[in-house]
Formats: structure tokens, C-alpha cells, sequence
């Protein structure tokens, strides 16, 4: 278990992290959420001791996080760490070492990872030679090569293609499923949702939601409402607690203020002709990451 308990970190008057705490536990992975300079960087900087906290207590499994336990961490920065003059091979054999791995060990998982990414071909490559998305692949397998036990990524999935996220996406899973502990950032709420099973949004570095992803998404009052007929947008005026109506060919999509409002929605629409779709939905992570952040800069 990771456990990040009042942390703060302040640079000269502002306060970057403020009274920061959460877990992460086994078999989860974890989303840390936020807008530019809510703190989060920050914090994978401390925990991972490169940079020095000024109050709070970080463990893993119940130990202090320094070179004695570095070797079971893995770290993809935001920024790429990357020594474009090295090929490929190269740059991941760099990295593998400083983590402690048998020579033989390294071979045998870069000739692993390299396939599995679909870049075997490009092992010989000088870095400066490939696409940002393939150079995002090697800082990926960079921190995934030592198996670690815990796992930190920084905006992960910057200059991939859809497809290259699902693939990234299943190898974390994957990761998670054994002992790793995976916690990570992006500023993409959609991808966040493949596979986030708790998160915890930070706003000027102090903590304005935190749960498990599903029981967010339920517990949050306003709720879109997906419905398909042959209706106009004037059926639905008069109707209390709708907050907004989007119109798309031959549907609406309603949002509503909590879900108590569901029932007038029904029956003011009901005996309408060619109803063919009455779906109530929870709203998107983004819908309520914008809604939250927006509150708390609004007070």
C-alpha cells in the first residue's frame, strides 16, 4: 500500500500541496486529478523523493521511500527524460540498469516490450529519429522494465493514437491485476474512465473530491437524461428541473438538476409519438471534473 499522509509543499508563499492524503491499495489504480499547477506533479515528485516534502509522512508497504526501495519504483515524467542521441536499445538498457537488473534479465524484457509495443523495428533507432508517439512508448517501457511495485505516470499517454492507449491501457491493467501499484495523471477525463477505479481531484493543491470512481458518478445530483422520439424542444418547455437541453438528429439529451426531476421529464413527454428511447444516464467524469473545479473557483 502507498499511503500519503498531510502532506504539504510549499515554494517560497505559495502553497503547491496542502494537507494532502490518500492510498493507494492493492489491485487499484489510482487517478490523481487536476487543472495546470493544482499540485500534482508535486506530488509524484515527493513521492517518489525527488523532491523534499515540508510536512507529512510518505510509505510504501509501511516504509519510509528512499534508495534503499527506489529500485521497486517506476516513474514516467510529464516531460520526456529521454537522451535523444542514444537508439533505443540503448536508452531502455540505461534505464534498466540503474534499476539493478541482470544484463541478461534487460535483454530478455526489452526484446519483450519492443514487440509488444510494435516498435521492435525501430530497437537500433537513434531516439531523436522517431515519431514523440514512439518516444512516448520507450519512456513507457522505461518505467515499466523492473516490474515495479509501485508505478507513477505523468500524463502517460501524450502524443498516442487511440489505439496505442488501449494498448498501454491493457498493459496496466495487467500490472495492477499482479502488485503493482499504479497511480497516475491526465488531463484526458475519457481515458481516465477506461480504467480509474478510485481518484481524488486537486484544486491550488488541496483535495476537493476523492472516491471511488463509480460511486462518484452515482452520488452526483445532476444526471443527463438520452431521449430518442419524434419531439420538438418546445414539448419540453415548462418542465422544472431541466438545467440544459442539447438537441442531435431525431434525440435530446437533458440535464436535469437531480434525479427526482426524472418522473415530470416522463410523463410530459410519454403520450408523444415514436418515443423509442427513455435512457437516464450518470454524467460524464469530465461534466463533473468541470462542474467541481468550476464551484470551487467560483467561491
Amino acid at each position: 500500500m502507498l499511503k500519503v499522509e498531510h502532506v504539504s509543499k510549499k515554494y517560497d508563499d505559495i502553497l503547491a500541496v496542502n494537507d494532502l492524503s490518500f492510498t493507494v491499495e492493492e489491485h487499484e489504480i489510482f487517478g490523481l486529478l487536476g487543472v495546470n499547477g493544482a499540485g500534482k506533479t508535486t506530488t509524484f515528485r515527493m513521492i517518489v523523493n525527488l523532491l523534499e516534502k515540508d510536512s507529512g509522512d510518505i510509505t510504501l508497504d509501511g516504509h519510509k521511500i528512499d534508495y534503499s526501495i527506489t529500485d521497486k519504483i517506476g516513474f514516467l515524467p510529464e516531460e520526456r527524460s529521454l537522451l535523444l542521441k542514444l537508439t533505443v536499445k540503448e536508452q531502455l538498457m540505461y534505464y534498466a540498469t540503474l534499476k539493478g537488473m541482470s544484463h541478461k534479465d534487460i535483454l530478455e524484457k526489452i526484446d519483450y516490450w519492443l514487440k509488444r509495443l510494435h516498435i521492435w523495428e525501430l530497437k537500433d533507432k537513434k531516439l531523436k529519429e522517431i515519431s514523440k508517439g514512439n518516444q512516448q512508448k520507450v519512456q513507457f517501457i522505461s518505467s515499466i522494465i523492473n516490474e515495479p511495485r509501485l508505478l507513477i505516470l505523468d500524463e502517460p499517454f501524450t502524443s498516442l493514437d487511440p489505439f496505442n492507449v488501449s494498448l498501454l491501457v491493457d498493459i496496466l491493467k495487467e500490472f495492477s491485476r499482479k502488485n503493482t501499484l499504479v497511480i497516475f495523471s491526465s488531463h484526458r477525463m475519457e481515458q481516465v474512465e477506461m480504467f480509474c477505479d478510485k481518484l481524488l481531484i486537486l484544486v491550488e493543491g488541496k483535495t476537493v473530491l476523492e472516491g471511488k470512481l463509480q460511486e462518484i458518478k452515482n452520488q452526483y445530483r445532476k444526471k443527463k437524461i438520452h431521449i430518442t422520439g419524434d419531439i420538438t424542444i418546445e414539448d419540453f418547455q415548462g418542465i422544472e428541473g431541466i438545467l440544459s437541453i442539447e438537441k442531435r438528429p431525431d434525440e435530446y439529451y437533458l440535464t436535469i438538476a437531480d434525479d427526482s426531476y426524472i418522473s415530470s421529464v416522463f410523463h410530459a413527454i410519454k403520450d408523444k409519438n415514436n418515443i423509442t428511447q427513455f435512457v437516464v444516464e450518470n454524467p460524464s467524469l469530465n461534466e463533473i471534473f468541470v462542474s467541481i473545479v468550476g464551484d470551487v473557483y467560483e467561491d
